[in-house]
């Protein structure tokens, strides 16, 4: 099998348990998905361990743009719990199933927020992340006025990151954006699936 391996440090079964009890309820991913719940969704969600020990990251403030059924949110809460993380999403069912799953693994550093992020204006982010939910360029705009001078934007891409990277130019340009690195990993699977971490910084 050709993957990078990432070794991962809790016990995430209780997690997986509690999460397809939500998705039983709500459909939070696929029937077919949850056969790959831990290759697919976590394992993806805790590659940002990739990012973390290249940047010597050990706390931060962080915001999930766009958090879905919690990837990469929730593992990364549980994996990392000097890591404050928030889970953004504007479906309320959705952020219902990760305030559950928080109650029931008593996570105590995860919060969430029903919103949209063109709304949170005045918060200022460490690291902010984001997987599976826009094009770099339409992603650039919502995390320009949340992430910190010094803070890094982690965008979760597949095959596309570069033709995405092309297409964002003009909004890196303008809001002072810089991706300034590309982390490649594969997932544990028979099929080879290509994934990347782009990370981007503040020029200014």
């Amino acid at each position: 099998m050709n993957y990078t391996a990432i070794t991962i440090n809790s016990d995430f079964n209780k997690y997986q348990e509690v999460f397809l009890e939500q998705n039983s309820i709500l459909n939070l991913i696929s029937k077919n998905e949850e056969k790959f719940l831990y290759e697919k969704h976590i394992y993806d969600s805790l590659a940002i361990k990739l990012f973390f020990e290249k940047y010597n990251i050990k706390s931060a403030n962080l915001l999930d743009i766009g958090t879905g059924g919690g990837f990469p949110a929730v593992p990364i809460a549980i994996e990392y719990p000097h890591i404050q993380v928030t889970a953004l999403d504007s479906i309320r069912k959705k952020i219902n199933a990760i305030n559950a799953i928080k109650s029931e693994l008593n996570i105590t550093n995860l919060e969430t927020i029903c919103d949209r992020a063109e709304n949170l204006k005045e918060q200022n982010f460490e690291i902010i992340t984001s997987r599976a939910v826009a094009p770099v360029s339409l992603l650039i705009k919502y995390v320009a006025p949340l992430l910190t001078g010094n803070g890094y934007f982690v965008a979760y891409k597949s095959r596309r990151a570069e033709e995405e990277l092309k297409d964002a130019a003009l909004e890196m340009k303008k809001y002072k954006i810089k991706c300034i690195d590309k982390i490649d990993y594969t997932l544990p699977l028979e099929e080879v699936y290509e994934r990347s971490l782009l990370i981007f910084e503040r020029t200014i």
